[in-house]
């Protein structure tokens, strides 16, 4: 048996109503969500400890041996290209703290490191003088063949001497 009845209106608010009040509660904690989180994002940034990102600025030189140039001429390039480029590097980049440069030179094939400039920026900006913070290599001398004898040119070695 079936029960057939009529369908009577009730006492239920229409959907409509419910949905534009269920709108308006959506929207409420929504703007204060948005309107609170500007102020707490200042307050953080003003309280929280700023973090500083410094580092070490690395430096490779090359030179190369020009005619006629003795070592120590060479020393005197490089400590003038290791100058440049600290400054250099302390220029461009204020995060750069350090500044490590490693000069090396090229004489007829052989390559040999002759000074290294490590220096911080308080130290260099007291004392912006390469020769102040160069460490130098006293065998790069002979690995470059820049022995005091006159021929600066290494021997070939696959070459046969007739006896």
């Amino acid at each position: 048996m079936s029960k057939i009845s009529a369908h009577l209106p009730s006492s239920i608010t229409p959907f409509s109503v419910i949905s534009q009040i269920a709108r308006r509660i959506r929207i409420v904690p929504l703007v204060v969500l948005l309107i609170s989180t500007v102020p707490a994002w200042f307050l953080t940034e003003a309280i929280a400890h700023k973090v500083v990102r410094a580092y070490t600025a690395r430096v490779d030189l090359a030179i190369d041996r020009l005619p006629d140039e003795n070592y120590e001429t060479i020393l005197t390039r490089g400590e003038a290209a290791a100058r440049a480029a600290a400054q250099r590097s302390f220029d461009q980049d204020i995060l750069v703290t350090d500044v490590s440069i490693i000069v090396s030179v090229q004489n007829y094939g052989s390559i040999a490191p002759v000074l290294t400039l490590e220096v911080t920026r308080p130290q260099w900006r007291s004392r912006p003088d390469a020769q102040s913070w160069a460490t130098y290599f006293k065998t790069a001398r002979s690995l470059l063949f820049f022995e005091n004898n006159s021929n600066p040119v290494p021997a070939a070695s696959g070459v046969s001497t007739p006896k």
